[in-house]
C-alpha cells in the first residue's frame, strides 16, 4: 500500500522531468484508473466501484455520466465540433442567457476561455487595464492557477518559476481588514482578487463582513474586486456563488471547473463599469460549440433538478453527521465544498478511505481532507461515507 499513497499536499507535488519520452511526471499517481462513471460513482479497470466524494478536483458538478449532459454533447459533436469566434454561435447566446438567469448576474457580459487559470489571467488583464495600474493584493494561502499572471497571485513561492513577468503583488492574510487597509494605501493597485472560498489551502471561508468591508474598500479606491469562483461557484456552497453569501457584487467573476463537468471551460463575468474595448480578449478555442453544448446541459441540470438546493441541504446533513466522528480538529466550509481537518495521527486516512473503503476524497496541507462531490449526492451516499470514516477512526 505504500508504493500506491498520494501525498497529502497536491499542489506542492514535485515533477520529476520526463521519461522515456512519455507523459511529463506531474502528479503522484494513485494505481487506479478509472474508466466509467454514473452520478457519484467510478469504476476503474477492474470492475471495482468507487464512491466519488471529491468530483475530479471539484470538477463534477452534476454527476458522471448524466444523459442529459451525454445527450447534448453528443447531439453537438454530430452536427459541428468547433468553429472560430470570428462567427456567430448561438450556443454561446444561449449559455450566457442561462447563466445570467440562475447567477443573478444579468448585467454582466461573459467571456469565455477554457480553464481557471486563463479566466484568471484575463481577469487580471481587465483590471488592468480599467484603471492603468499593474499592482494586485492577494491573499495568503491563496491559489488561482499556474499560467504565470494567476501563479504571481497564488502564495506559493514553491511552484512560482524564478523569471520575473512583471507581475507585482501583494499578499496579506484572508479576513484581516486593517491589513488590506494598510496594503491599499499606495495608490497603484489595479485589483484585489479572492477566493470567496479558499480551496488547495484546506477549505478557508472569508468573513461575511469582511468580504461586504473589502466590497466598500475598493469601490471607494477605485480598486477592482475579482472573486475567484472557480472552485467555490456553481452551487458548490449552497449559493450559485460563494460570494452570495454576503451583499456584495464583485466587480469580475472568474469561473471554471463545475461548470462543464470535465469538458474544459472557463470564463469571466464582467461588470457594466468595466470598459471592455474589442480586441483587449481574444481567444481560439474559448467558448466552442462542443464545450457550451456541455456548459449549458450542466445549468439545466443544475436548474431541473435542484442541485443547488441539494448541496446546502446535504452540505449541513454531511458536517452535523461529521460533529459524530472521532479523529477530528476542525470542519470548514459551506454546502458541498467542507475541509475535515483532522488530527495527526489521522493523516493516512485519506488512502485508507480509498484503498480499503473504495472512497475517493481530496487532501490539503494540514491533515485536511477536502470533500467535494457532485452536488447530486445522495443522503444514502454520505451515510456510507460517514460509516467508512467512523469505521477508520474507531
Amino acid at each position: 500500500m505504500e508504493s500506491k499513497k498520494l501525498q497529502l499536499e497536491e499542489s506542492e507535488s514535485q515533477s520529476k522531468g520526463l521519461k522515456n519520452g512519455g507523459i511529463f511526471d506531474v502528479y503522484s499517481l494513485w494505481d487506479i484508473e478509472p474508466v466509467r462513471g454514473k452520478g457519484c460513482a467510478v469504476w476503474d479497470t477492474n470492475g471495482t466501484k468507487y464512491l466519488d466524494l471529491y468530483g475530479g478536483h471539484a470538477v463534477i458538478s452534476i454527476g458522471h455520466s448524466h444523459p442529459h449532459y451525454t445527450s447534448m454533447i453528443k447531439k453537438q459533436v454530430e452536427n459541428l465540433g468547433f468553429y472560430s469566434n470570428s462567427v456567430q454561435n448561438s450556443l454561446q447566446e444561449e449559455f450566457c442567457e442561462k447563466l445570467a438567469e440562475m447567477s443573478g448576474y444579468q448585467d454582466y457580459s461573459v467571456f469565455l476561455v477554457n480553464s481557471g487559470a486563463e479566466a484568471n489571467e484575463n481577469a487580471l488583464k481587465l483590471a488592468s487595464f480599467q484603471t492603468g495600474k499593474k499592482r494586485v493584493l492577494a491573499f495568503k494561502e491563496g491559489f488561482h492557477g499556474r499560467t504565470s499572471g494567476a501563479i504571481a497571485v497564488t502564495d506559493n513561492p514553491t511552484i512560482q518559476a524564478p523569471i520575473n513577468l512583471g507581475h507585482e503583488v501583494t499578499f496579506v492574510p484572508l479576513n484581516d481588514i486593517a491589513a488590506v487597509e494598510e496594503a491599499l494605501k499606495t495608490d497603484d493597485f489595479a485589483a484585489v482578487i479572492l477566493e470567496p472560498i479558499q480551496g488547495i489551502a484546506g477549505i478557508f471561508p472569508a468573513d461575511i463582513e469582511f468580504m461586504e468591508q473589502l466590497q466598500v474598500l475598493c469601490n471607494k479606491l477605485g480598486v477592482i474586486l475579482i472573486a475567484d469562483e472557480i472552485q467555490s461557484g456553481y452551487g458548490r456552497s449552497g449559493k450559485f456563488f460563494a460570494h452570495q453569501y454576503s451583499n456584495i457584487k464583485p466587480d469580475i467573476i472568474s469561473i471554471a471547473k463545475g461548470m462543464g463537468n470535465g469538458f474544459p471551460i472557463g470564463g469571466i463575468l464582467i461588470s457594466p463599469k468595466i470598459n471592455a474595448k474589442k480586441g483587449i480578449l481574444g481567444t481560439t478555442f474559448g467558448g466552442t460549440h462542443l464545450a457550451c453544448a456541455a456548459a449549458i446541459a450542466v445549468l439545466d441540470v443544475l436548474k431541473e433538478e435542484g442541485l443547488v438546493e441539494n448541496a446546502a441541504k446535504m452540505g449541513a446533513y454531511l458536517q452535523e453527521q461529521l460533529k459524530g466522528c472521532k479523529g477530528i480538529k476542525a470542519i470548514r466550509g459551506k454546502g458541498l465544498m467542507i475541509g475535515v481537518e483532522l488530527e495527526p495521527e489521522y493523516a493516512d486516512l485519506r488512502n485508507k478511505l480509498l484503498f480499503e473503503d473504495h472512497i475517493f476524497t481530496g487532501a490539503s496541507k494540514n491533515n485536511v481532507l477536502r470533500l467535494l462531490p457532485p452536488l447530486s449526492i445522495s443522503k444514502d451516499e454520505i451515510d456510507t461515507f460517514i460509516q467508512a470514516f467512523k469505521r477508520q477512526t474507531q
